[in-house]
C-alpha cells in the first residue's frame, strides 16, 4: 500500500509538471481551456473502465497508481524521447515532414507502448494477486492508457490554441472519433498478462512481450492511418482501419465479460456440489444482467434491505470463486487455501441471510 501511495504521489507530480511546463511555454489560459475540453474524454473512459469492472473491482491503490503512472512517468518519458528522436531524424537529413511521420508512425508506437506497458507489467508483478484473468488485465492497462491519454489531450488542445489552430477540430479528432485509441493499443499488454496469470506459474515471461508487440503494431498501424489520411482520405482510412478495429475491441471485452460469468460459475462448482449453492445460485451469479435482475426482484418484494443482502451474497460468491481460481492456479500463496476457507464461510452466511429474507 506504500508503495502505491508513493508510485501515485510520484507520478502526479510528473503531470503536474508537465502541465506547469505548458502553461509556461504555451500560456495558463490555454492550459486551463485545454484542461477543461479533456474532462469531455476523461468521463467517457472512466464510465468505460467501470463498465468493464464490474465483476470483481480492482484496489482503488492499485488503479491510482496505474492511472498516474499514465498521466505522469508515462508522458514524460514519451514526450523526452520522442522529442529527441524527431530531432535526431532532422539532423540526419530528413526533412520535417519525413521526420514528423517517421516520429509518429516508427518511433512514438515503440517509446509510448514501453512506457506505458513498463507500468502494467509493474501492476501485474506487485498486484499479481489481484489480477485474476484478461478482464483484470484490460482494465489495468486502460486505466494507464486513460491517464496518458488525457494529459497528452491537455498537450494536444493547448498546442491548437497557441499554433492558431482549429482547436474545434483538434477536439473531434482526439475526443469524439478516437478516445479510446491508447486504451485499444496497451489494452494487448494488459490481455496478454491477464491471460497470463490465469494460466498460472511463468507464462507471462514470454506473454508480456507479445502483447507489447501487438500494442506498437497497433499504435503504428493506427498513426499511419493517420499520417496517410492527412492527404485527404483520412475519412476513408477512419471508415476503414480505425472504425473496424475499435468495433473488434468492443466485440472483444464483451465476449470476455461473459468469460468471466463462466470462470464465476466454474468456481463455485465444488460448492454447488457441496450443497452449499444451488444449481439455481449459479445460473445468477455467472451473468451480470441476470445479477442486476435478481436485485430489482428482491428490491420489488422485500425492499432496499433485501436488495442489500442479496448484493451482499452475490459480492461474496465473487470473492470466493476467484480465490477458488487462485488456488487451483497456484497464486493463492501460502495462506490461499486458509483465505479460501474464510471465504466460503462469508459466502455461505451471505447465502443463509438471502433464504432468511427472501426466503428462496
Amino acid at each position: 500500500m506504500r508503495g502505491a501511495v508513493v508510485g501515485a504521489v510520484v507520478g502526479g507530480v510528473l503531470a503536474l509538471g508537465v502541465v506547469v511546463f505548458l502553461s509556461a511555454t504555451i500560456g495558463a489560459g490555454a492550459v486551463a481551456v485545454a484542461a477543461l475540453l479533456a474532462l469531455v474524454p476523461l468521463a467517457g473512459l472512466l464510465l468505460a473502465i467501470r463498465w468493464v469492472d464490474r465483476w470483481e473491482p480492482e484496489p482503488r491503490a492499485a488503479l491510482a497508481f496505474a492511472f498516474a503512472w499514465g498521466a505522469g512517468v508515462a508522458v514524460v518519458v514519451s514526450l523526452v524521447v520522442n522529442t529527441l528522436a524527431q530531432l535526431a531524424l532532422f539532423q540526419a537529413g530528413m526533412d520535417e515532414l519525413a521526420a514528423t511521420g517517421a516520429t509518429a508512425v516508427v518511433v512514438a508506437p515503440l517509446v509510448e507502448e514501453s512506457a506505458k506497458g513498463l507500468g502494467v507489467l509493474v501492476i501485474f508483478l506487485v498486484w499479481r494477486k489481484h489480477v485474476d484473468g484478461p478482464v483484470d488485465g484490460l482494465v489495468y492497462a486502460a486505466t494507464v492508457a486513460t491517464g496518458f491519454a488525457i494529459v497528452e489531450d491537455v498537450l494536444y488542445f493547448a498546442q491548437a490554441q497557441a499554433y492558431g489552430e482549429s482547436v474545434a477540430l483538434v477536439f473531434a479528432l482526439r475526443a469524439l472519433f478516437s478516445p479510446f485509441a491508447h486504451l485499444m493499443f496497451t489494452a494487448c499488454l494488459g490481455l496478454a498478462l491477464g491471460w497470463a496469470a490465469r494460466r498460472g506459474g511463468m507464462t507471462w515471461v514470454w506473454a508480456a512481450p507479445l502483447g507489447w508487440v501487438g500494442a506498437v503494431l497497433l499504435h503504428a498501424l493506427w498513426n499511419g492511418a493517420a499520417v496517410l489520411g492527412e492527404g485527404g482520405g483520412f475519412l476513408v482510412l477512419y471508415v476503414f482501419v480505425q472504425v473496424p478495429l475499435f468495433v473488434a475491441a468492443v466485440l472483444v471485452v464483451v465476449w470476455l465479460r461473459r468469460q468471466e460469468g463462466l470462470a464465476v460459475a466454474e468456481g463455485l462448482e465444488p460448492y454447488r456440489d457441496a450443497g452449499w449453492f444451488t444449481p439455481a445460485d449459479l445460473v445468477m451469479l455467472s451473468s451480470l444482467s441476470r445479477r442486476a435482475a435478481a436485485r430489482r426482484w428482491a428490491r420489488a418484494v422485500r425492499g432496499p434491505r433485501a436488495e442489500q443482502v442479496l448484493r451482499e451474497f452475490q459480492d461474496a460468491a465473487t470473492a470466493l470463486a476467484y480465490q477458488r481460481h487462485r488456488v487451483i492456479h497456484g497464486r493463492g500463496g501460502r495462506t490461499g487455501a486458509v483465505d479460501e476457507h474464510e471465504l466460503a464461510r462469508a459466502a455461505a452466511a451471505a447465502r443463509a441471510r438471502v433464504h432468511e429474507v427472501l426466503g428462496v
